[in-house]
């Protein structure tokens, strides 16, 4: 296993991913959305022993008006069919609210967010799910 969090994000670079944002444990994956807008993928490195992928699935509450909490938590699960199949399981729900940047006290929308992780057997395993996690639909749609 790479010895430090800056080792491990070195290898994900050289093997092509993109690299959203670091903290001392953690190593969130970007989307490209555009040549030059990288977005959170919803696809994480724990770095610990063992290596842990994190992924997190969201609904929308503007996507779904008049639906509830619960049943917004529940779109988003609907999403975790492929990655429960292969061996993650639910760690949290959480509701994130998405503040106005001119105005921190106003909510422009919520996120209804899943999160599951795999604990991985071997570091060997690293790229090919995270390549597979990527892969994954991660935000439900009407």
């Amino acid at each position: 296993m790479p010895s430090t969090p800056q080792n491990l994000k070195k290898s994900l670079v050289a093997e092509g991913f993109e690299v959203y944002r670091t903290s001392p444990n953690l190593i969130i994956l970007a989307d490209r959305v555009r040549d030059n807008l990288l977005m959170d993928s919803g696809v994480a490195v724990v770095q610990g022993e063992p290596l842990v992928v994190r992924i997190t699935l969201r609904a929308r509450a503007a996507e779904f008006p008049g639906d509830g909490a619960d049943t917004l938590y529940e779109r988003a699960r609907a999403l975790a069919a492929p990655i429960r199949d292969r061996g993650y399981g639910e760690i949290s729900s959480t509701a994130v609210p998405v503040t106005d940047p001119g105005d921190p006290s106003r909510t422009l929308d919520t996120w209804y967010e899943v999160i599951y992780e795999r604990n991985l057997a071997e570091e060997g395993e690293l790229h090919p799910e995270l390549r597979f996690a990527l892969s994954v639909p991660k935000t439900a749609e009407r």
